[in-house]
């Protein structure tokens, strides 16, 4: 027996998730819904999806038991939460929301009406990421004590056909892009306790570069270039830099220094890569190749539908989603008043995925 999924919001990353969604054989996507009833319709037609409309016809619709809300950011607290409301179950793209207060509101919905609340990125869930956190598991660097994580680019807008929504409230570097180096970072580490950040912005406004839209101008609204210093509670620390202000693109730099190593990770927005590892002493670094699912973006709803049906937590949870929120809503309060700023909220570390977990295996929906 599959586990009914409606797709609500149906732009740019849609086809990454229904192009997965559509093919594990534990899930069956029953609706695909949007404002734009003409593109639900036209993603519906294309991965063979029976149904599409409005978000009302996906909430209502009986047959769905999980909503993969995957709207742009200003909209993603009024449809999981009206989701909620439905007794479904939610999947979020991130961020969680646009602030703590209201991804604390939709975690307390959540648990009144009795449904889960999960949250992208599930790119931790791939076999890269999984394999450095078995690693280290496992002591290969001796005791984490660091990480350095950098992501620089001149920007979406050269390549994304409507890239305004990312440098408005809720995107922008930090927003955006950070939720893959902080949930990385949140899910071998723990929560965080403490940031101070600096964070800026060269331009008023940007052009979109491609696309029919090529040319357009568009307002920034948000600081394009965010560095912070980051501490945990369990007594690591992270320093972090995100910018869309580099002619130089450098993606998915992120290294674990232990007392005995150093561990440099695959890119956090990818399911896949090898890792390098470095011991005290050495000149060299070893590549290891990396085990496990890298299936890609949607391995955290099916994750999370299998846990619903054994009843066992799952792993891209919203309590975790959420002090990543709370993370970088910090870093923009400390970018802006130049103080350290506490980190409120607790989530409890996921366990490992098994390197044996297969997408394609059907057995555990019962």
């Amino acid at each position: 027996m599959s586990f009914g999924v409606a797709v609500v919001g149906c732009g740019n990353i849609s086809d990454q998730y229904l192009t997965n969604l559509t093919a594990f054989p534990d899930l069956e996507v029953l609706i695909c819904a949007d404002l734009d009833e003409a593109r639900a319709r036209a993603q519906a037609e294309k991965y063979g999806v029976p149904a599409s409309g409005g978000v009302g016809q996906a909430l209502a619709h009986p047959g769905v038991r999980l909503v993969v809300n995957l709207t742009v950011p200003s909209a993603h607290y009024d449809v999981a939460s009206a989701a909620l409301a439905a007794g479904k179950h939610v999947w979020n793209e991130k961020p969680l929301t646009l602030d703590p207060d209201s991804g604390r509101t939709l975690l307390k919905e959540a648990a009144q009406a009795g449904v889960r609340l999960g949250c992208a990125p599930d790119t931790f869930l791939g076999a890269g990421l999984q394999t450095a956190r078995r690693l280290i598991d496992e002591g290969a660097i001796g005791v984490p004590q660091t990480a350095l994580a950098l992501m620089q680019s001149p920007g979406p807008e050269s390549w994304h056909p409507s890239p305004e929504f990312l440098f408005q409230r809720g995107a922008g570097p930090l927003y955006d892009m950070g939720p893959y180096y902080l949930t990385t970072l949140a899910s071998l580490f723990g929560p965080a306790e403490r940031v101070v950040a600096t964070g800026r912005r060269s331009r008023e406004t940007r052009v979109i570069g491609s696309g029919p839209k090529a040319g357009t101008e568009f307002p920034v609204e948000v600081p394009t270039h965010v560095a912070a210093l980051i501490d945990y509670a369990a007594g690591q620390s992270a320093s972090v830099i995100l910018s869309y202000e580099s002619p130089l693109s450098r993606h998915g730099f992120v290294e674990i220094t232990g007392t005995e190593a150093t561990l440099a990770l695959p890119d956090p927005n990818r399911f896949d890569g090898s890792l390098r590892l470095r011991t005290a002493g050495s000149d060299d670094w070893t590549v290891i190749g990396s085990a496990g699912a890298t299936a890609g973006r949607g391995m955290g709803v099916l994750d999370m539908a299998r846990s619903i049906a054994a009843g066992v937590p799952h792993r891209a949870s919203g309590e975790m989603a959420l002090h990543v929120l709370e993370t970088m809503a910090a870093v923009e309060v400390s970018a802006a008043e130049g103080t350290f700023q506490p980190i409120a909220g607790q989530f409890t570390i996921p366990e490992a995925l098994p390197s044996s977990w297969d997408p394609g295996d059907s057995s555990l929906i019962i």
